[in-house]
């Protein structure tokens, strides 16, 4: 029991008597994946903000848009390799 996602013995014995089985998903690529991305999208919407409040797009602002986008495919990628 101690290597199921669950701790508590009751919930083990519901789940066991209603599927009669318990199946662990390993979602720790997946969590990765939306921290970064949620990251990037920061950094793009301050970007896009301070461009529409009339502000200056400097090519190294759109070189770190392609970086940050680079970086998505990579780690989707990377998840989607591992979960095969």
């Amino acid at each position: 029991m101690s290597q199921l996602p669950t701790r508590r013995y009751g919930a083990y014995l519901r789940k066991m008597a209603i599927d009669g089985y318990i199946t662990y998903t390993d979602t720790a690529d997946i969590k990765a994946f939306t921290k970064e991305l949620s990251i990037i999208g920061r950094n793009i919407n301050q970007i896009a903000k301070r461009i529409n409040a009339g502000g200056t797009a400097y090519q190294a602002d759109m070189d770190e848009i392609r970086e940050r986008l680079d970086e998505i495919w990579q780690l989707q990628r990377r998840i989607l390799s591992s979960q095969r």
